[in-house]
């Protein structure tokens, strides 16, 4: 906890808000949400930290003190008080993770802005939704909410002339729309003790690009769809609201689990777009058994545990649904395994450190949409 701590003191959030004209409250309140991630919700940790920060970077001063930013989180209706095992306390509100999910999107996506009802344009045009201001002859069963009055009348007056007006079925003319599709999105996140491992927190990231892309989908491609899952030694699925709270546990890493409930989730969608991205740093190993044991093994590659993630990816293949895998880790035997796992489901794999981790998965999910959607 030291070493984070000592972490996020020299990080970047605090350089940037002596350059701004915020309130005193917004200056606290943009650190707050960051460090309420760091301690995955837990708002006595997070206010510890913010008054150690104070100390050492003198963010208040005798007019606005942290006491008065507590007051303030709970007048806007951002912390609310509950009862916790050690007595009464207070707690983040709903108010406050939808907070935290729009920064996640700001510091990830940077300028990146909202368009329209955004959402997915296919090649095929007929009585769909989004205009395209192009027109063609009425037929019948062409719905009379899709009559371009403007250009209809025109041609009446074409046709029939303007001194004894009149308008037939020939004169009409609807507007083409195309229709909107959906793109159905499960992110795997792993949640293995390795996620914290080696003097690196790689499940906060993680928890950032979540929160992100949940409100770059809710907010710019309403329709869109999208689960969140993590994956230890066993699979289960999260709520949005559920990741500014999430840990990692001493669980090792069953990606067939967290593939298989992937895959689960997506069949009940009804749309044909369908896509998972996994988020891990360690290699399988973990397999639970059909007898509800687990069969474990951390060291190398075991082929038994290996042999059922190819069958996963070659299942996930035949019901057209893509897997790219976003490895945070850079050992050649793991290179050599994705790229095999990522061939057997003819998906994509990247091998990166958390640096520019959330700028590659909207990349990806921007580009697959469009090719998923148009191909």
């Amino acid at each position: 906890m030291k070493e984070e701590k000592k972490r996020i003191r020299s990080g970047f959030i605090f350089k940037k808000f002596e350059e701004e004209n915020k309130s005193p409250f917004d200056k606290l309140f943009e650190i707050f949400k960051e460090l309420i991630t760091h301690t995955s919700g837990d708002f006595d940790e997070a206010i510890e930290w913010l008054r150690q920060l104070d100390v050492e970077y003198k963010l208040t001063d005798e007019n606005y003190s942290i006491d008065d930013f507590i007051e303030d989180l709970k007048k806007k209706g951002y912390i609310r008080e509950e009862i916790t095992p050690n007595g009464p306390g207070m707690a983040i509100t709903a108010k406050t993770e939808r907070a935290i999910r729009q920064q996640a999107l700001n510091q990830i996506f940077g300028k990146l802005k909202k368009s329209g009802t955004g959402n997915h344009s296919t090649k095929y045009q007929g009585a769909g939704d989004e205009h395209t201001g192009e027109f063609k002859e009425f037929h019948y069963g062409d719905s009379l909410d899709r009559i371009a009055m403007t250009e209809s009348l025109k041609n009446a007056q074409i046709n029939h002339g303007a001194g004894d007006f009149k308008m037939t079925e020939d004169d009409l003319v609807v507007e083409e729309t195309h229709h909107k599709s959906q793109m159905s999105t499960v992110l795997m996140i792993d949640i293995s003790h390795s996620m914290i491992l080696y003097g690196e927190d790689r499940i906060t990231p993680a928890k950032k690009v979540a929160m992100a892309l949940a409100e770059l989908i809710t907010t710019r491609y309403p329709k869109d769809t999208l689960d969140i899952l993590v994956f230890g030694n066993d699979a289960w699925a999260i709520s949005i609201g559920d990741l500014p709270y999430l840990q990692v546990g001493p669980y090792h890493t069953n990606t067939v689990a967290g593939l298989q409930l992937a895959m689960d989730l997506l069949r009940r969608k009804r749309n044909t777009n369908k896509q998972i991205f996994m988020i891990t740093d360690g290699k399988p190993s973990c397999i639970r058994e059909r007898d509800g044991s687990y069969y474990k093994n951390s060291v190398g590659l075991d082929p038994y545990i290996i042999d059922k993630c190819y069958t996963m990816a070659q299942q996930a293949r035949k019901l057209h649904i893509p897997i790219t895998t976003f490895m945070i880790a850079q050992d050649p035997y793991l290179e050599r395994f994705v790229r095999e796992f990522t061939q057997a489901n003819h998906g994509k794999a990247f091998f990166t450190g958390l640096k520019g981790l959330g700028e590659m998965i909207f990349e990806d999910y921007e580009s697959n949409r469009k090719k998923r959607i148009k191909g």
